[in-house]
């Protein structure tokens, strides 16, 4: 899944741990999930989206067809 999040992360100059720390997971999670290697779930996703105030959609894309 292709996301917006480290763009709106450097937006706001804050680190990979000040993001972790505002959304309650790790670091490597934070990390995980700008590479696209972990797909947050669904409830994550709404915690990150309401904290950059845009919509899922607006942040996270299917990398699919």
């Amino acid at each position: 899944m292709n996301n917006r999040i480290q763009a709106l992360r450097q937006q706001r100059d804050w680190s990979q741990a000040d993001l972790a720390a505002h959304l309650k997971v790790s670091r490597q999670t934070v990390n995980a999930i700008e590479r696209g290697r972990y797909d947050p779930s669904l409830p994550l996703a709404f915690s990150i989206a309401q904290l950059f105030g845009l919509t899922i959609e607006e942040i996270f894309q299917s990398d699919r067809g």
